[in-house]
């Protein structure tokens, strides 16, 4: 990892831990935690959107779009808080029926998954509950792992999907968007911790089949 590298995921990891704060010093306020999570997915954004301009004045695109649903039929992992925001979001946005669609869908894959070992749970191919017409129905509040997996090639993403087991079949992912996602979320739930806020991971149709 170069310097410049390392002093980005300070940054980000920094960026999280203050929001994080903002969200343990008013113990855990649910409308503070949904305006940080919207702030920090904001901030993730912005950079890959800034990122992606790069790109294209290197003559590379980033290959991700509305429609490109390959990435979605993997096992998508987020923090409760971000399931919280984002079934807030589910709640405000959609009607009964409609919410009532999302978790039966959800439901169908935690059955798929639930008694999967590690290994063939990270390679299965469901697609996500919140998949509709090739695009996501809950796009504005989707988790952080959903807007930094960013790919130059969308050959390798049909590859992965058609081949999961296949080390030679990864997707080529830029790597920076990861890293500097994780780092906000490392810092967010560093802070949180201050407070004795202990966060944990789902796969987000655990939690979604809740709603």
């Amino acid at each position: 990892m170069n310097k410049n590298q390392k002093n980005i995921e300070n940054a980000f990891y920094s960026d999280g831990y203050k929001l994080g704060m903002n969200v343990a010093v008013s113990e855990n306020d649910q409308s503070v935690l949904f305006n940080s999570v919207s702030e920090m997915y904001e901030l993730i954004d912005n950079f890959n959107e800034s990122l992606s301009e790069f790109a294209k004045q290197q003559k590379q695109q980033i290959d991700c779009k509305k429609g490109c649903e390959w990435c979605c039929h993997q096992p998508v992992f987020a923090l409760d808080y971000e399931m919280d925001f984002l079934i807030d979001f589910i709640k405000s946005n959609f009607d009964k029926v409609s919410q009532k669609e999302i978790v039966t869908r959800a439901k169908n894959k935690n059955n798929k998954l639930s008694f999967l070992k590690e290994t063939d749970l990270l390679n299965s191919k469901f697609p996500c509950p919140l998949l509709q017409n090739g695009a996501c129905i809950a796009y504005q509040a989707r988790p952080m792992a959903c807007r930094i997996y960013l790919s130059l090639n969308v050959n390798s993403c049909v590859r992965f999907f058609k081949n999961p087991g296949n080390e030679a079949s990864i997707p080529a992912l830029l790597n920076l968007p990861l890293r500097t996602g994780q780092m906000m979320n490392e810092g967010f739930k560093a802070a949180l911790k201050t407070n004795g806020i202990i966060t944990r991971e789902f796969r987000i149709e655990e939690k979604l089949i809740k709603i």
